[in-house]
């Protein structure tokens, strides 16, 4: 499996989209703002999507989030939200 690990600044607020697509399967792991929360949202958006793996980071343990290819055909996106404007490192790893 190919990995890379990417840095992206993020606004606080809402959730912010770090990667999205159609049909693939892949894993996002981060450590990394301590607070901040991620999830895999899956669909078109509001009212017809659906949120899952919804997790904390604590900043001590990895959390590894899963894309199913399955359930990505509905469309997915890998989402952050964040107390504070800040740069997020993570690793996206192709399944």
């Amino acid at each position: 499996m190919a990995s890379v690990t990417k840095t992206k600044t993020v606004q606080r607020g809402d959730w912010r989209t770090l990667e999205s697509g159609w049909n693939f399967h892949c894993y996002v792991q981060f450590l990394l703002p301590r607070g901040a929360q991620v999830k895999i949202r899956y669909g078109g958006g509001w009212p017809f999507g659906w949120d899952s793996q919804n997790k904390t980071l604590n900043g001590q343990t990895t959390v590894q989030l899963e894309v199913t290819s399955g359930s990505s055909k509905a469309y997915a996106r890998v989402q952050i939200k964040v107390q504070e404007t800040t740069a997020v490192t993570y690793t996206y790893i192709a399944a």
